[in-house]
């Protein structure tokens, strides 16, 4: 008899993923196997599946798993402080845990760092990424606890909620009664107005395209006073009227591939403020971008490239404490098998789908 498998989701190429059954692998005494029940799809998967963002092929996509443990290990389970049976979100990152960045808390800047759907079935054992039935957690997997009662594809939000806190309030040290533009309404910039909300900001605005009503229209639901639709109005103009000439305090620059709005970010920035820049944008130069206002107005420009442990534990209470409408970021759900039709409908793509967050299922058939 041979060895178990799963049946995983296998990018192959740009935009060619296909189903394959990976032998599952032997658990010892520091790692564990998780088996999926719910995979968030972001607008990374979506630049891998076409090829804008550079991996090493063949692969298992998936960075945003969430599931059960399956087998786990003794000294594992101690350290992890989970058993046989327990839900846990995953983190993205897999740091070293021993460089002075990962002593020093900012293990997602660790230089050896790896990552869940970025590592090629040649290493082994392949179960790298969360479009497939089971996840393989090594020692330096970093795991959270949640709510087992939870809805699969409500608990999946940590990853996405978890940049929200990170991005908008953490970085920025957005504080009550701060003036906050997030620029992009997708997943991760309704996120951050959630997080935002959750800080106590005093106001939040919003920008998007016309094809953004839909997530302009959620972003007032979900508590954004203002909302801009940047193809009908001025930016900066609209900024500068909202708050009386002054600019805001936090601008959250969450756009994909646009270069615009850094330039407007640090436009609508008030002197003191900050500009968490988290949208990239293919390594693409900002044209018209004048430094020297960022000098003049004392801004403090910050990227963002990760998500912290406490900003995943503050996205995954806030999901468990079912304070907020969650279930509206949430729009398709997809059984495993589906997951390139799960990406081209994030990816806008599918005609009639007006998508926010998108999951793959593998448990089960998904209720939509």
């Amino acid at each position: 008899m041979g060895r178990p498998t799963a049946l995983a989701m296998v990018q192959v190429g740009v935009e060619r993923i296909e189903p394959r059954e990976l032998p599952l692998p032997e658990i010892g005494e520091d790692d564990a196997l998780l088996r999926i029940e719910a995979c968030g799809i972001c607008g990374s998967d979506v630049e891998q599946f076409q090829g804008v963002l550079r991996v090493p092929l063949p692969l298992v996509p998936g960075h945003e798993p969430l599931g059960r443990i399956a087998r786990i290990g003794a000294r594992a389970a101690r350290r992890w402080g989970v058993a046989e049976g327990d839900r846990v979100a995953v983190e993205t990152m897999l740091p070293c845990g021993a460089c002075r960045r990962c002593r020093g808390g900012a293990y997602h800047l660790c230089a050896k760092r790896r990552a869940y759907s970025y590592v090629p079935l040649s290493v082994a054992p392949g179960l790298w990424g969360a479009y497939a039935e089971y996840l393989y957690l090594p020692p330096n997997a970093i795991l959270h606890r949640v709510d087992p009662s939870l809805p699969p594809e409500l608990a999946v939000l940590f990853n996405p909620l978890g940049a929200g806190f990170r991005w908008a309030v953490e970085i920025p040290r957005t504080r009550p009664g701060d003036t906050v533009l997030i620029l992009g309404p997708g997943q991760r910039g309704l996120a951050s107005l959630i997080a935002c909300r959750q800080a106590g900001a005093g106001t939040v605005i919003v920008t998007g395209l016309g094809r953004d009503a839909h997530k302009l229209a959620l972003a007032r639901e979900l508590g954004a006073d203002h909302t801009i639709d940047v193809e009908r109005e001025n930016l900066v103009e609209r900024v500068l009227e909202l708050t009386d000439g002054r600019g805001v305090d936090v601008v959250v620059e969450v756009t994909a591939f646009a270069v615009e709005p850094v330039r407007d970010a640090v436009d609508c920035c008030a002197p003191g403020g900050t500009v968490v820049l988290a949208g990239v944008k293919g390594m693409k130069p900002v044209p018209d971008f004048v430094s020297d206002k960022v000098v003049l107005k004392e801004i403090t420009l910050r990227g963002a490239i990760g998500v912290t442990w406490e900003a995943y534990e503050q996205a995954i209470r806030l999901i468990e404490s079912r304070r907020v409408p969650l279930e509206r970021l949430q729009t398709h759900r997809f059984a495993l098998r589906d997951a390139e039709r799960a990406l081209r409908t994030l990816a806008g793509e599918i005609p009639g789908e007006e998508a926010i967050h998108c999951c793959l299922l593998p448990d089960g058939e998904p209720a939509a």
